[in-house]
């Protein structure tokens, strides 16, 4: 069984990410530690989830045989019944990533037992030579921060609203020391504090860090901001 579940991956197996290159991480459900290996015909595939089964089709496709990952973020979710505030962890933006080819890909959202569950998200930056917004697609390169930030568990972890995320400036930043190390992006005012939000282009959302001191943070020189 393959799967990165943030649910079940411990702090020092997030620390030391390098692009492209993945920690042992411990199936959902059996607990065997599996190794994430690259594939040329493979890339990460964002699935949109149908609201509450996020966990049940990712274990239908580690079921399967297909190695996904299903970020988990913690959220305040008021009672409706006392009113109250309860903090729960739950699925980022309800989406799930899967490692698989487009054929693989076609099979979970057109003739799956998941099908009723799990369509593509689309890339809505560009179109493709018929004029269709293909699937979005997420490199292995840009998956190994958003990956290291969720693994971590932390409860300041946030997932933001782009639109209105206040941004310090259009600078991109790397950390370089803590928990966070390595992580590149841009400094917003989160929650009163400065964190860093990473974001993966074509997503709506994207996650800040924990509050990061400005000592662990340098300019990085030469990138070039694409807004997404």
């Amino acid at each position: 069984m393959n799967a990165l579940n943030n649910a079940s991956i411990k702090d020092e197996n997030s620390i030391g990410f390098v692009s492209c290159a993945f920690p042992e991480a411990k199936s959902s459900k059996t607990g065997v530690s599996v190794r994430y290996a690259l594939a040329e015909d493979k890339t990460w595939y964002v699935l949109r989830i149908k609201y509450g089964q996020a966990q049940a089709v990712a274990d239908a496709l580690i079921e399967d045989g297909t190695y996904v990952y299903l970020a988990k973020v913690w959220k305040d979710i008021r009672n409706k019944e006392t009113g109250k505030k309860q903090r729960k962890l739950l699925p980022f933006m309800n989406i799930l990533f899967a490692y698989v080819t487009r054929q693989e890909a076609d099979k979970y959202v057109k003739d799956s037992t998941v099908s009723k569950y799990a369509t593509y998200y689309y890339n809505h930056f560009v179109t493709d030579a018929d004029g269709y917004n293909p699937p979005l697609t997420v490199s292995s390169r840009d998956m190994a921060p958003f990956i290291k930030a969720t693994a971590l568990l932390d409860e300041h972890v946030m997932e933001v609203d782009l639109k209105t995320c206040r941004f310090v400036s259009d600078e991109l930043v790397r950390v370089t020391d803590g928990p966070f190390q390595g992580i590149i992006g841009r400094v917003a005012r989160v929650a009163r504090q400065k964190r860093v939000v990473i974001h993966i282009k074509g997503l709506q959302s994207g996650l800040t860090t924990a509050y990061i001191p400005p000592y662990y943070l340098e300019k990085v020189e030469g990138s070039t901001l694409v807004r997404r």
